[in-house]
């Protein structure tokens, strides 16, 4: 039986339909005869306890320039619907952390929300891996640039990046000597009030960063991100390549780890970043890779995705009273 489903994410019109993880989704759920909506998270009202969107019922294609077909909008009582897809990209600023508690106010007889809000709010990219310190390259948080001068001394070559950025945006790298440590807090004070993450190079990172997909808790797919020359950041989006890989022991043992953790808190697709021996982040807000995994492997992970998502939703149902 096919599933009511909103996407909650940016707007459609504008995604690269070869790299959206959003869009493969929404194509294995039309696949499937699910009923797709889209609204954007600026479009949740609460009104008198009840969650409402103005959305509109969507189709996807994969063509270049044509690739999505919206109906007339309407008003979508979320509570009637079957599943939320939470896929809005970060930052996770207090717009993202509102939309985790509207949506974590739809009732319990309500839609299956993927991942689960309360679990999405409560781990942040960045924070959340901290929980599994052992698994983390040497690690420091603050704004003191005593400690952090104290940390760089120690190890010599180090990473600073902004707790609730994305994309590899505001990540910097200081070698012994470099004078810019001052320069770039101030930088980071006026946009940020919160620590930033300081952390050991790691000189692995030229053979490149892996990304892990983790669906349940279980990994099903990765894609080894190679950085462009002269950048020690290794997103694709700002010139790192994808390239195909396999997981080594150690990173099975990380995803071993983590992974009744994930289970637990609803968290069902997970896309964790690995360099070396050191997991790096934990990415619930809106995971990306699936479409590189696809061509590099010849395996669509928006299928073990849904299947996860359908099995859930089937789960909550017989759990529903009579």
């Amino acid at each position: 039986m096919g599933l009511a489903v909103a996407i909650q994410m940016d707007p459609i019109d504008t995604i690269n339909i070869d790299a959206d993880s959003t869009f493969a989704l929404a194509l294995e759920g039309q696949a499937r005869g699910h009923a797709l909506y889209h609204y954007l998270p600026t479009a949740l009202t609460l009104r008198d306890g009840r969650l409402y969107a103005s959305g509109r019922s969507l189709e996807v294609f994969r063509r270049h320039g044509n690739h999505h077909k919206f109906g007339k909008f309407e008003e979508l009582d979320l509570a009637g619907l079957d599943v939320v897809l939470m896929r809005q990209d970060p930052p996770f600023d207090m717009a993202y952390i509102t939309a985790t508690h509207l949506l974590e106010l739809l009732p319990e007889t309500g839609p299956l929300v993927v991942n689960d809000p309360a679990s999405v709010r409560n781990a942040p990219e960045k924070l959340f891996v901290l929980r599994f310190k052992e698994l983390m390259p040497p690690t420091l948080l603050t704004l003191d640039p005593a400690e952090i001068r104290e940390f760089w001394k120690e190890h010599g070559d180090i990473i600073i990046k902004p707790l609730f950025g994305n994309g590899g945006a505001g990540i910097f790298r200081l070698r012994p000597g470099d004078e810019n440590l001052n320069s770039l807090l101030e930088m980071y004070s006026l946009i940020h009030r919160e620590p930033v993450m300081v952390q050991r190079y790691i000189p692995e990172v030229r053979q490149g960063d892996k990304r892990i997909i983790l669906v349940e808790g279980e990994p099903v797919g990765a894609v080894l991100r190679i950085p462009a020359e002269g950048e020690s950041r290794a997103n694709l989006h700002v010139g790192g390549r994808a390239v195909k890989t396999t997981l080594t022991e150690r990173e099975r043992e990380i995803c071993a780890a983590i992974g009744p953790s994930l289970r637990e808190q609803g968290l069902v697709f997970v896309g964790i970043d690995v360099l070396g021996d050191y997991m790096t982040e934990i990415n619930v807000t809106s995971p990306t890779g699936i479409q590189e995994i696809a061509r590099l492997d010849g395996v669509d992970l928006a299928k073990n995705i849904w299947d996860a998502i359908e099995a859930r939703h089937a789960a909550r149902s017989e759990r529903r009273p009579a």
